[in-house]
C-alpha cells in the first residue's frame, strides 16, 4: 500500500484528481464526479471540522463498527464495486465540481503535510484511536478506489 503521507503519493493521487473534469463518468456505482470528490473529503472532514460530530460513534453502535466494519475500512483488502457506505458518505445533493475538487486537495495537502506521526494514535470518529498505518490505508485505499471508479 502506498504511504499517503508522503509528498510523492500525494502528488501522485492529486495528480490523478487533476484529470478528472466536471463531465468525467463513473465506470460503475451512482454518484458523478462532483459527489464522488465531496465522497472522498468526509473521512478528512471528520478529521477537520466538526460537521460529523453529531455522528461519533458510542458505545455499542463504536463495539459493533470495532469488531465488524474496521478491519474491511482500514484493511488492506481493496473495496468492492458498489459496496455499501455509512450514512454520513453518502452523497446525493448536487456538488460543484470545481469546489469539491479543491476542497478535497486543500485536506489531502494538510493531512500530508501534518504527516503521520499526527496521525499516529488519532482517534478516529467510528473506530477509535487509529495508527498511522491504519490513516494511511483509510486514506490511501479510498481515493485510489474511487479514482479508478472515474477511470484516472
Amino acid at each position: 500500500m502506498k504511504n499517503i503521507f508522503e509528498k510523492s503519493v500525494t502528488d501522485e493521487v492529486i495528480g490523478r484528481i487533476e484529470k478528472l473534469s466536471s463531465d468525467t463518468q463513473p465506470q460503475w456505482g451512482k454518484m458523478n464526479v462532483g459527489q464522488m470528490l465531496a465522497h472522498l473529503s468526509v473521512a478528512y472532514e471528520f478529521v477537520y471540522t466538526d460537521k460529523h460530530d453529531a455522528t461519533k460513534a458510542k458505545g455499542f453502535k463504536k463495539f459493533m463498527l470495532k469488531t465488524f466494519v474496521k478491519n474491511f475500512v482500514v484493511g488492506e483488502k481493496p473495496y468492492t464495486k458498489n459496496g455499501r457506505t455509512a450514512p454520513q458518505f453518502l452523497m446525493t445533493d448536487d456538488k460543484v465540481f470545481s469546489d469539491e475538487k479543491a476542497r478535497l486537495i486543500d485536506f489531502m495537502n494538510k493531512a500530508q503535510q501534518e504527516g503521520e506521526t499526527a496521525f499516529d494514535g488519532k482517534e478516529s470518529h467510528s473506530f477509535g484511536a487509529l495508527t498511522k498505518a491504519e490513516w494511511n490505508v483509510m486514506f490511501y485505499k479510498h481515493a485510489d478506489h474511487h479514482l479508478t471508479q472515474f477511470g484516472v
